[in-house]
């Protein structure tokens, strides 16, 4: 039996017996899809756009943020990102950065960004939490984002996370400025120096996650940031 022919019979076998549907509705996903629907993608989230930038104030060098859903606490949206997060399911995770970079390229969020100038950077892990969980959830998107945009994704170690933060949920605006402060460092500065950085991740909260990657992104001479998520809490 040809190699072709033994690809096409075990893909048809895998159809029968795992069927590819949406983690959300249970209907058939398009080649393209791993978790997710395009119905579902549209339908079943509240979409956040860019209403809310004005609501916060962005260090000058962040030219722009875009959230594509409003975080729906024990809703669909926070089951997904906690499959991504602490279920491995890294498809999910990708789905959603093709979602975000589709909208994000259909509204002509960023702007006209040069290829060659601009590239995607995922809000990197601590290498002891990265080594627990096995990935960085903000990869995953940043590779969705990638296949849509064209962009490509900073090197590993370019940039990275130096300090092991404890977990932001529940703390105060001050708390958590506190928490991060010293967390990021730029190692290979020259990899960036003058590009546009759009900095990606799960969840935008306060911003003092973002703001504290963006102030050593600053220190390292980038020409600007963008923030994109795919919730806003």
């Amino acid at each position: 039996m040809n190699q072709p022919l033994i690809k096409y019979v075990k893909s048809s076998i895998e159809e029968v017996l795992f069927p590819k549907v949406c983690t959300i509705c249970g209907m058939s996903l398009a080649d393209a899809q791993q978790f997710i629907c395009s119905d579902c993608a549209q339908n079943r989230f509240e979409e956040v756009g860019q209403s809310k930038e004005d609501k916060i104030n962005l260090p000058e060098i962040v030219t722009g943020r875009y959230a594509l859903w409003q975080f729906d606490k024990g809703g669909y949206l926070q089951d997904l990102l906690h499959k991504l997060k602490y279920h491995r399911l890294t498809g999910v995770g990708e789905d959603l950065g093709r979602i975000l970079g589709s909208n994000i390229k259909k509204r002509n969020t960023f702007g006209g960004l040069d290829k060659e100038k601009t590239m995607i950077l995922p809000v990197p892990l601590h290498k002891k939490k990265r080594r627990t969980r096995g990935f960085n959830q903000a990869f995953y998107i940043a590779k969705g984002m990638e296949d849509v945009l064209q962009f490509r994704i900073v090197k590993k170690g370019v940039v990275e996370r130096v300090k092991n933060t404890k977990t932001q949920t529940g703390f105060s605006l001050g708390k958590r400025r506190e928490n991060i402060a010293d967390a990021f460092k730029v190692k290979m500065p020259v990899h960036i120096k003058g590009k546009n950085v759009i900095m990606v991740d799960d969840v935008f909260t306060t911003g003092a996650t973002a703001f504290e990657l963006t102030k050593e992104l600053q220190n390292a001479k980038v020409r600007s940031v963008l923030i994109a998520t795919i919730a806003q809490a």
